[in-house]
């Protein structure tokens, strides 16, 4: 993965630079919006490219005894394209086979956007799409997000100069700009509350450096940090889970792009958290000497430095290196959160082995369990530090907040199952078969939501005479968002040509399946002219998507239609797609026919044929082209 020159470079390797600029801009005209791309195309960084730079200047920092190299400097550019602006440029709907019919899953959040959505994401009351700065309807809909990132100020600030000119000569509309930068000094690398940021972001498999180890789970020299599959940020790579994500072909080596302006109250938050230290005190629930510092660790899960509250309860051993800031974290032992609260920010966004399954509680699962669910953020700071002090820009009304950046291959499954099951519900990370994603009465449910980033919650603390009910108000408010998609660099070419491949692609080792777990179709790909579904009874059909006729039924070898039972499975797997019935799994009750070609890829296709291609060349279809 480092030598990839297709996949762009923030996604898995990351800008990692101290000041970043987003610019969201709406498109006028479509064609001086398309030569504007071709003009940015050559810009536009790559994973090589900054991975090497990031490895030359992590060398050179460790060389200086940690200072940054001042000979080492980069600018670099990203792009991203809504579901409006994908469409502007090239004149149709890039995911035809989505629209208002569809079952709620990733393609149809990404075409919907946040905006839409934001009843489910908690984006209610002054957190409302209305009051947005970008991202809402009308003036505010944004059709590109371009990134650019430097090391230094000064650099960015001219290149900035040049780039609203070429967005002047193209009539392309600039929505919002969006500056961010690293706090300085001794805030350095922690975000406006106070807390170390980004510690516990998962390592990336083929990029990162695993254990000197047989099937090493974790990076080298960075405990408990849990290497994961790369197609859980990149479209087409291998996931964690072979669970369909059915593509269009320009989505391949691109990734799902997550934009939101997160304000935070910070002087609000520290005397929320002494509001209900009082509270503890008066019920002797907490230590006599228990301080704001103490609880406000417990709140998000780790002091100030990153050290984990789980290592060190009793004070932040940020000196200590066996217990400062790595994610070797085991909640295994604190099941009830009584030493990590299950409302901390740490264990709601990802409760690692702290989970309970209802259905088996006897049972904790295991730390790589949720790597499905794992995000990779970029984001970093903007607005001067609070510290009435200094000056009128450092006060408690001066503008201050996270510029939330998060990339995904499945926003529905990954970053909106984060904010919508975990974060904002109140039962997690102790879920109740019968009160899951409902409102709970506090006091005898140890959960609430996240208490630093989440909805106004009350949550419950063990007191000597029972619960003790705590109570928090919304303290980060959301002020704008964005669903983008940050395509290939060759898509990217394509794009600027106004061209478009919408044909649905299906990867090996995918398995498909009536029973969803997550109310999702799971046993389908709709390319907007047919569908492969894989029906209730388990028979595999192609549908007409205009007059919902089957156009083909899967067949055993003596040419009757095979149907598997409720429990049918179809895989597409080593080039092969077949049918079985779990009980039996080795016998293939429909085959295609074309096993052993490992790299070969199920194509839905937008003439209505299905065809299997290996290195681009068909060894299968069905045959069902609509269009003659």
């Amino acid at each position: 993965m480092r030598e990839n020159t297709d996949i762009q470079g923030d996604v898995l390797a990351g800008f990692k630079k101290d000041h970043m600029q987003l610019l969201f801009l709406r498109f006028e005209d479509q064609q001086l919006a398309r030569a504007w791309l071709k003009k940015l195309r050559p810009l536009i960084a790559n994973t090589r490219d900054v991975a090497k730079f990031n490895r030359e200047f992590s060398r050179a920092r460790s060389y200086s005894g940690g200072d940054d190299p001042k000979n080492l400097n980069a600018l670099w550019y990203g792009l991203g394209l809504t579901f409006d602006g994908l469409q502007f440029l090239v004149g149709r709907n890039p995911l035809p086979g989505v629209d208002n019919n569809t079952t709620d899953g990733p393609l149809k959040a990404f075409v919907e956007g946040p905006a839409k959505r934001a009843q489910a994401l908690g984006d209610t009351g002054q957190n409302a799409p209305q009051n947005w700065l970008f991202g809402n309807f009308g003036d505010g809909r944004v059709h590109a997000v371009l990134t650019l990132a430097a090391d230094d100020p000064q650099t960015l600030r001219a290149t900035l100069g040049d780039v609203r000119q070429d967005l002047a000569r193209a009539t392309i509309v600039t929505v919002y700009e969006q500056d961010g930068a690293t706090l300085e000094g001794p805030r350095r690398g922690r975000e406006h509350f106070g807390f170390k940021d980004g510690v516990s972001e998962p390592a990336i498999m083929h990029l990162d450096e695993p254990e000197d180890i047989p099937d090493p789970v974790y990076e080298k020299g960075h405990p408990g940090t849990i290497l994961v599959k790369p197609g859980e940020f990149v479209v087409g790579l291998r996931r964690e889970r072979p669970h369909p994500l059915p593509y269009p072909e320009w989505a391949h080596f691109g990734s799902f792009q997550v934009v939101r302006r997160l304000a935070q109250d910070v002087p609000a938050w520290w005397a929320g958290v002494a509001q209900q230290l009082a509270v503890l005190k008066q019920k002797k629930a907490v230590p006599d000497d228990a301080t704001t510092e103490w609880l406000a660790a417990r709140v998000v899960g780790r002091w100030r430095s990153g050290t984990p509250v789980a290592k060190c309860p009793h004070a932040d051993m940020s000196n200590n290196s066996e217990s400062s800031g790595d994610n070797d974290i085991s909640f295994a032992d604190d099941l009830d959160g009584k030493l990590t609260p299950l409302w901390s920010h740490l264990r709601k966004t990802n409760p690692r082995d702290g989970f309970v399954d209802p259905r088996k509680p006897d049972k904790p699962v295991k730390d790589t369990q949720f790597n499905h669910r794992r995000i990779m953020r970029r984001g970093i700071p903007y607005g001067l530090p609070f510290d009435p002090s200094a000056s009128v820009l450092n006060g408690p009304d001066a503008p201050r907040g996270l510029v939330f950046v998060s990339y995904q291959a499945d926003l529905y499954r990954q970053f909106e199952f984060i904010q919508r099951d975990w974060m904002n519900d109140e039962t997690f990370p102790r879920p109740n078969p019968n009160t899951h994603n409902k409102k709970v009465p506090p006091g005898d449910h140890p959960t609430g939501a996240d208490a630093v980033a989440g909805e106004e919650t009350t949550v419950s603390w063990p007191g000597p005479e029972g619960p003790v009910p705590l109570k928090f108000s919304q303290f980060v408010r959301t002020e704008g968002a964005v669903y983008a998609f940050l395509p290939s660099l060759p898509v990217l070419d394509r794009l600027a040509e106004g061209q478009m491949n919408t044909n649905m692609v299906v990867e090996s080792k995918t398995i498909f399946t009536f029973n969803s777990f997550d109310h999702t179709d799971r046993n389908m790909v709709d390319s907007g002219t047919v569908r492969l579904v894989l029906t209730e009874q388990g028979q595999l059909q192609i549908i007409d998507s205009r007059s919902n006729q089957p156009l083909w039924k899967a067949k055993n070898a003596d040419g009757q239609e095979v149907a598997a039972g409720a429990n049918a499975q179809a895989v597409f797997d080593n080039g092969e797609l077949f049918l079985i019935n779990p009980a039996d799994p080795s016998r293939h009750l429909f085959s295609s026919g074309t096993e052993n070609h490992p790299n070969a890829k199920l194509v839905v296709q937008m003439d209505g044929n299905v065809v299997i291609y290996d290195e681009g060349k068909p060894i299968w279809h069905t045959g069902t082209n609509t269009k003659g």
